[in-house]
C-alpha cells in the first residue's frame, strides 16, 4: 500500500515560489522513517533538513509542484484564491503519484471540505484524509514537509544570489526588514518576476507612486 504525504512551503511569503511536494512511501517503509527522526520540517534544523530530504528521497518517490510567483499573481488575478492555487497543485500530485491512500496537512480552514473537493476531483478509488497538523501527526506528510521546505529554500538561495549586488533578500516574508529594504529598490511595474506583486506588502509601494 502506498500512502501519499502532501505538504507545502512557501506560501506566505512575498518572494519566490510556493512548493508543494507529495511523498509517496510504501507502507511497509514507514517504520525505517520513524527510526530515521522524520519530523515535522518546523521542528528541525536547516543542516537536519538537508540531511532527512536525501534520505526521503531514496526511498519514497517525491513529487514536486513549484508554483512561480508570477503564476500565483497571474491566478489571482482571475480570482483563483491560494487555498484555489493550492489545491490544484495536491491533484496535480496525486495524479503523478497514483497512491493508494492521500494524508494532507489541510490548508483549509475547514479539512472536511478540502478532502470533499480533493476527493470529489480524483475519485473514490483513492482515500483522502485531511487534516490540521498533519506534518505533525504522520510520517508521510512530515517527510513531504522536509522536502518541500529543502526545495523552497534552494529556490530562494539561486535567488540570493542573484540578487547579491543590490543587497539581501532576506527570507522572503513581508515581515523581514531585510526583505522590505529588498524591494524598496524596485517600483512596482519594475519588480522581478520573483516577486509577488498579489501581495499586500507590494501593493503598498503601488500606492505610492
Amino acid at each position: 500500500m502506498i500512502i501519499l504525504g502532501i505538504d507545502e512551503a512557501g506560501r506566505g511569503p512575498v518572494l519566490g515560489p510556493l512548493v508543494v511536494c507529495g511523498a509517496a512511501i510504501p507502507e511497509d517503509k514507514l517504520d525505517i522513517m520513524e527510526r530515521m527522526g522524520i519530523k515535522d520540517s518546523k521542528k528541525l534544523t536547516p543542516k537536519r533538513r538537508n540531511v532527512l530530504s536525501r534520505k526521503i528521497q531514496k526511498i519514497a518517490d517525491c513529487h514536486i509542484v513549484k508554483i512561480t510567483a508570477r503564476d500565483i499573481d497571474n491566478l489571482r488575478a482571475r480570482d483563483v484564491n491560494l487555498n484555489e492555487i493550492e489545491k490544484i497543485a495536491m491533484i496535480k500530485v496525486i495524479n503523478m503519484a497514483q497512491p493508494d491512500s492521500v494524508i494532507i496537512d489541510s490548508v483549509d480552514v475547514d479539512p472536511d471540505r478540502l478532502k470533499r473537493e480533493v476527493q470529489d476531483v480524483i475519485g473514490e478509488g483513492i482515500s483522502v484524509k485531511s487534516e490540521h497538523g498533519a506534518d505533525d501527526k504522520y510520517l508521510p506528510v512530515a517527510a513531504a514537509s522536509i522536502v518541500a521546505k529543502v526545495e523552497r529554500d534552494l529556490e530562494i538561495e539561486k535567488l540570493a544570489r542573484k540578487f547579491r549586488k543590490i543587497g539581501e533578500i532576506g527570507s522572503g516574508y513581508p515581515s523581514d526588514p531585510r526583505t522590505k529594504a529588498f524591494l524598496q529598490n524596485f517600483e512596482y511595474d519594475e519588480m522581478p518576476d520573483c516577486v509577488r506583486k498579489s501581495w499586500a506588502t507590494v501593493e503598498k509601494l503601488k500606492n505610492k507612486k
